[in-house]
């Protein structure tokens, strides 16, 4: 399964109603068959410009982002349900690339020193 990026922005609300908003998500994303990895937020800010959504106009918001594995057909609902939350601001999905290896690298390889190191 592809791994992905929700990046999402609330409105300005309390802890517990912010809270609420996440643990909704999370378990949408439980109920379509995801494995989330990790959930962080990136802190309340002042938006960029103001967004109007849903009978408002917000000038703050929250900055989360939660990592996920899924399968990728659920990314279009999972989006259609998240514009229809009332909390949401924006909703993003991203998809992660893959760790890129040394050895897949085309790079030149480093040299290794002439001279002695220190330890």
């Amino acid at each position: 399964m592809p791994r992905y990026e929700l990046c999402l922005i609330l409105k300005a609300m309390q802890r517990p109603e912010t809270a609420a908003v996440l643990r909704r998500t999370v378990e949408t994303l439980f109920e379509r068959g995801a494995i989330v990895r990790g959930l962080e937020s990136l802190g309340d800010r002042r938006l960029p410009y103001k967004i109007s959504k849903h009978d408002g106009r917000h000038t703050h918001g929250g900055y989360f982002t939660i990592d996920f594995h899924s399968s990728p057909n659920i990314v279009s609902g999972l989006l259609e349900q998240l514009e229809r939350d009332i909390d949401v601001l924006r909703p993003t999905v991203l998809k992660k690339d893959i760790d890129i290896s040394k050895a897949q690298c085309c790079g030149p390889a480093p040299e290794k020193s002439k001279h002695a190191t220190f330890q």
